[in-house]
Order: structure tokens, then sequence, then C-alpha cells
């Protein structure tokens, strides 16, 4: 069987330009003409100009979620995602979604959310304390 290298989540964008810039300074991605990418493709994105505004349409919130998620991207540990936090925080995101733990019989989880400008929200968590 072959295996599959990384995957990319398609955007169509109203501002091509504007969303390269947001997915570079606020993200870290490495952009080009093709791609935005962090991480080696761990966060990839193809970022397509739409042919009209209306065509652009970020998820809607599903059956009992609160913050409708376009993209949901993991990190190792709640002090990583920490400082995955703050640094997008540094770097003027957006956030929809403040971090928030939520402790279960099988451990914890952490997770916040911020949005591009064109409303896709992209999610960050980690499963473990340490």
């Amino acid at each position: 069987m072959s295996k599959v290298q990384f995957s990319v989540q398609v955007r169509l964008v109203s501002n091509l330009e504007r969303s390269k810039e947001f997915y570079a300074t606020v993200l870290s991605c490495e952009v080009n003409d093709w791609w935005a990418v962090r991480d080696e493709f761990a966060l990839g994105f193809k970022l397509i100009q739409a042919a009209r505004t209306e065509d652009v349409q970020p998820n809607i919130a599903g059956q009992g979620q609160i913050t409708p998620w376009d993209t949901y991207a993991y990190v190792e540990t709640h002090p990583e995602l920490d400082e995955l936090y703050e640094e997008l925080k540094g770097k003027g995101a957006e956030f929809v979604q403040e971090p928030d733990l939520q402790e279960a019989d099988w451990g914890s989880w952490k997770d916040f959310a911020i949005k591009d400008p064109d409303g896709y929200v992209i999610a960050f968590g980690s499963g473990k304390k340490h």
C-alpha cells in the first residue's frame, strides 16, 4: 500500500494577498504561490482566490458544537499549546475560543481557536499536561 506523505486543506479566499500575509505573519507558514505550510506540512493549506466573495464559506457549528472549526491541529503537551497561544497572541491573532482546559476520567484536554481574515477557524489542542 502506498503511504500518504502529507495533506493540505483547500481554502477559497476572498483576497489572496491578504490571506497569504495572514498565514505567513500570524501562523508563521512558509507561503508561496501554491502553499501556506508550517512544520513540514504538519499544518498545510492551499489558498485559492475565490471567483466571488459569497463562494467563501467557512464551516458552521455542528450539533453540540459551540465554536465551528475548519481546521483542528494538535501539539504534544499543554505547555507547548500555551507557548503556541502566546506566539499567536503576540502576532495579533484574532481568538474565537480562548484556551479551555477540560478534565475527564481519561485525562485532560486543552484547546483554543483563531480566525483567519475570511472567518475560517483554526483550532489547536493538546491532550497531555506535561
